[in-house]
């Protein structure tokens, strides 16, 4: 059995284990809990560009932090929740580095599972990021798109980085198969598919030629740091572009310090990307 296969001899509770951040990293929670009170104040501030609509319910929304140039690049961050919690109004304050350096920020949410299956949270988020590339003239955003994410949201920015509006793409901390998940409890409110995985796991569909930054906490979870190596490693054999981007010292929710930072590791990997 390959190094990469080495889950399928697993059983749930240790699969489960095997995937959760939380247990891992005792203070994420309270971590993400101050991410959300940091975010409403950053809301509160900037009121203007909140809740814009792409679809019909208010999950189905963005977050837009213009910046004073239109032309300024804009880096679009996808929270994380394994499709199945959170919304964009508790990551505000991750893009704070990247609103430090001139950029705008865009931030949606989508309909979380069980409510929603992959399938639909899939096609919403391709449905925003077609929103977001009609209306961000009207709303003061033109620039090159920077599409970022964290844990499931890692996962959906590398399914989108095709998007024609995307530049490059920077998953963080990312799921790119999907076939361990199914093992896990976190199927319970997924019910993943057997077509499901194969039609939205990024490891297993063509590769996307646009630059890639893949990262990942040095201090991750060991199956979350495969996850990212083995995607990283097969667009790398394909010839896709990108780099592998292992954050020291940082563990699964400690790392978005370095996108929230203006001269972290994460924030200076993306304005890199818009010059790959």
């Amino acid at each position: 059995m390959s190094a990469t296969q080495v889950w399928r001899g697993w059983d749930r509770t240790a699969l489960s284990a095997a995937y959760n951040n939380n247990a891992a990293v005792p203070g994420g929670s309270a971590m993400v809990e101050a991410w959300a009170a940091e975010s409403a104040r950053l809301r509160a501030a900037r009121p203007a560009g909140m809740d814009q609509l792409y679809g019909a319910t208010a999950r189905e929304g963005w977050d837009l932090f213009p910046a004073n140039r239109p032309d300024a690049p804009c880096l679009v961050f996808i929270h994380g929740g394994y499709w199945q919690k959170n919304g964009r109004e508790r990551f505000s304050c991750i893009v704070e580095g990247a609103l430090a350096r001139g950029w705008s920020a865009a931030l949606p949410s989508h309909t979380l599972a069980p409510e929603a299956s992959m399938t639909v949270i899939a096609a919403q988020m391709r449905r925003a990021m077609d929103w977001l590339a009609a209306e961000g003239p009207s709303q003061g955003i033109t620039g090159p798109v920077i599409l970022s994410g964290w844990s499931a949201g890692g996962h959906l920015a590398a399914l989108l980085a095709e998007h024609p509006l995307v530049r490059g793409a920077l998953p963080i901390s990312g799921i790119f198969d999907l076939e361990p998940i199914r093992g896990t409890g976190l199927n319970d409110a997924l019910a993943l598919t057997e077509e499901e995985v194969a039609t939205f796991s990024p490891q297993r569909l063509p590769v996307s030629p646009k630059p890639m930054t893949v990262a990942f906490g040095a201090e991750e979870l060991p199956e979350l740091q495969r996850q990212s190596r083995d995607f990283h490693a097969r667009r790398a054999a394909l010839g896709a572009p990108g780099s592998l981007l292992s954050v020291a010292a940082a563990d699964h929710f400690s790392i978005l310090d370095d996108l929230r930072q203006p001269e972290g590791a994460l924030m200076l990997a993306a304005e890199a990307l818009l010059r790959a």
